[in-house]
């Protein structure tokens, strides 16, 4: 059985006193989770959250990594430098670094790489746009998607990744994909890991759920078979709502 992973993504939410506040509240109700626990703030917060959950189950993922160890990369963060922080995962390729920020298939499979380099376990984002949904694309997106985040990344080092399907169209948005339709996207993805690695190395990976799942939905979602978590946006600057999903994870 694969172990359910709850994250959230805070985004450009929180300073870092109000993000030290939120974990210590987060710490106290998800202490007997039996799924994997992530809370990623920004950068700016994340000394302090870190030294917030230290001998917590909780861990900490930064929202972006360079594909670079150093240079001139100004505002970047290298891998090294949030491994040496105290960050355990990373989000990879979400859909508003793509938007807005010019995040590419190719980029997003240069920053796994580096991820991977430095000791830290990716979360892959993948996931269509309404526009690619409403022209039936939405299996090719994934595919495509998928295939270029894990090209020249072995068997090995794939089942430390754990991908993410949000679609596009959900987040933030308050539209949610119904559970069989999210099922069956994560269930594609993980027959493309399989084309990819074998099935072994599929049924090993994580995948999670990441459209606007909250605590009204995420019971639901969480019992198809072939999600694995959720990458929670709104929910998670809520330590209520976000320890009723981590319930929801049993």
């Amino acid at each position: 059985m694969r172990k359910k992973i709850i994250a959230g993504n805070w985004k450009m939410n929180k300073t870092p006193s109000e993000a030290k506040a939120l974990v210590a509240e987060i710490k106290e109700k998800v202490a007997g989770a039996t799924c994997d626990v992530v809370v990623c703030p920004t950068a700016i917060c994340i000394p302090g959250v870190v030294e917030e959950l230290k001998g917590s189950n909780v861990a900490v993922g930064a929202q972006n990594v360079h594909f670079k160890e150093s240079g001139a990369y100004t505002g970047e963060l290298a891998g090294n430098m949030l491994k040496e922080a105290g960050v355990t995962y990373v989000i990879i390729g979400h859909s508003e670094r793509r938007q807005y920020f010019g995040e590419t298939d190719e980029t997003v499979n240069l920053r796994t790489k580096a991820a991977l380099e430095a000791g830290l376990l990716p979360i892959v984002c993948v996931g269509e746009s309404l526009t690619e949904r409403e022209q039936g694309i939405t299996d090719d997106t994934v595919r495509r998607q998928t295939k270029i985040a894990f090209l020249g990344i072995s068997a090995e080092d794939a089942k430390k990744i754990v991908i993410a399907y949000e679609p596009v169209w959900a987040i933030g948005t308050g539209k949610t994909a119904t559970a069989e339709q999210a099922d069956e996207v994560c269930g594609i993805i993980r027959e493309t890991i399989a084309g990819l690695y074998g099935k072994e190395t599929a049924e090993a990976i994580r995948i999670q759920y990441g459209g606007s799942m909250n605590a009204k939905n995420a019971a639901e979602l969480l019992a198809k078979p072939n999600i694995d978590g959720g990458l929670i946006g709104g929910a998670s600057l809520k330590a209520e709502d976000f320890s009723v999903i981590v319930e929801a994870a049993k």
